[in-house]
């Protein structure tokens, strides 16, 4: 009887076909492939920069050697792409994107638009561990952050869930700083024009990678003032720039400061869906941090003054999951800053 079972069984299995995706090597499963890599801001900001960047070369680390092509979809501070990224992308590991670093933190901080669970994201790697600033042009009056203090700047944003309107709304409520952020504008690089044109007096939450990336001659210059650094440490550029943690007088604006700006690691920031097979998500892991160490994208980012200082995606998964720990006090007091 049980050797009867086990024939009947071993029929049953038989006949259930196995699932092509998990059938196929990894080889041959990507050869031939085309790989997405959405971008969830308009052309020619920083985002977009790195992203193509690594475009050109992750492909060749990846097992069957995929082509890897760039798409942009902006919107809401690249919330759009990853609310996209998790409930319509494809979940077979051919699509997968560059969010904003503080996108994966909209739900914790009281985000209805966000239709994701952060944690669950396969999280592939960081391309560099970042410091962004706030600056103002050259003719606004403004040399440093206690300016900001007494005099209104006006500064573009990108987007609710975007640093470029979180960033200057946490300043606003702790510091009472008076930025005043113009909403609206697709990217990073259309910030920079409006700063031009005088739509605009500054920018906050601004990368510093960007800064030296895009507009190394707007600091030759002196058409930009930088007035402080948002992160956890400061950057080796700017000795002299204070950093915002120098600025809590409370134990409680340390840990508001904490959870801010504790995104800086995902300074850029790439995502799959969740969902992706295991052996998927380890092979664009191990692609992505394999470009970061090829010589030759690395030339290519020193031609193009991107600083590279990349985290891994384990790391970056760790991140995530650390950052949604906070205390639900704290995590309040945030959000209420950030939605008003």
């Amino acid at each position: 009887m049980r050797a009867m079972a086990i024939v009947r069984a071993a029929a049953i299995l038989a006949l259930c076909p196995i699932s092509p995706g998990h059938a196929q090597t990894l080889p041959s499963f990507y050869k031939g492939k085309t790989i997405d890599l959405y971008i969830g801001y308009s052309a020619g900001g920083g985002y977009d920069v790195y992203a193509r960047a690594l475009a050109r070369h992750m492909g060749r680390f990846i097992p069957g050697n995929p082509t890897i092509v760039p798409k942009n979809m902006p919107g809401a501070g690249s919330l759009v792409l990853a609310n996209w990224l998790y409930n319509v992308a494809s979940k077979d590991g051919t699509a997968f994107g560059m969010i904003g670093r503080g996108t994966a933190f909209d739900p914790l901080l009281g985000s209805t638009k966000a239709q994701f669970d952060a944690v669950k994201f396969n999280w592939i790697g960081s391309m560099n561990d970042e410091v962004s600033v706030c600056v103002a042009w050259h003719t606004s009056g403004i040399t440093k952050l206690e300016d900001v203090v007494h005099k209104e700047l006006t500064v573009g944003g990108t987007g609710p869930a975007a640093d470029t309107d979180q960033f200057p709304k946490v300043l606003n409520a702790t510091l009472h700083t008076k930025f005043k952020i113009i909403p609206g504008y697709p990217g990073g690089n259309d910030i920079d024009l409006a700063m031009e044109r005088g739509e605009v007096m500054g920018r906050c939450g601004w990368s510093w990678s960007s800064v030296i990336a895009t507009h190394q001659a707007w600091l030759d210059e002196k058409k930009i003032n930088v007035l402080v650094q948002l992160s956890l440490d400061k950057h080796a550029d700017l000795p002299n720039v204070p950093l915002i943690m120098d600025f809590a007088k409370t134990e409680e604006e340390r840990q508001i400061f904490k959870l801010v700006f504790a995104r800086q690691p995902m300074g850029r920031p790439f995502l799959a869906p969740p969902g992706i097979p295991a052996e998927r998500t380890a092979a664009l892991r191990n692609a992505f941090m394999d470009a970061m160490k090829d010589p030759g994208f690395l030339a290519e980012a020193e031609r193009m003054k991107l600083e590279i200082n990349p985290v891994s995606g384990d790391a970056v998964q760790g991140i995530v999951q650390d950052v949604y720990q906070t205390p639900n006090s704290i995590a309040a007091a945030v959000a209420d800053m950030v939605n008003r």
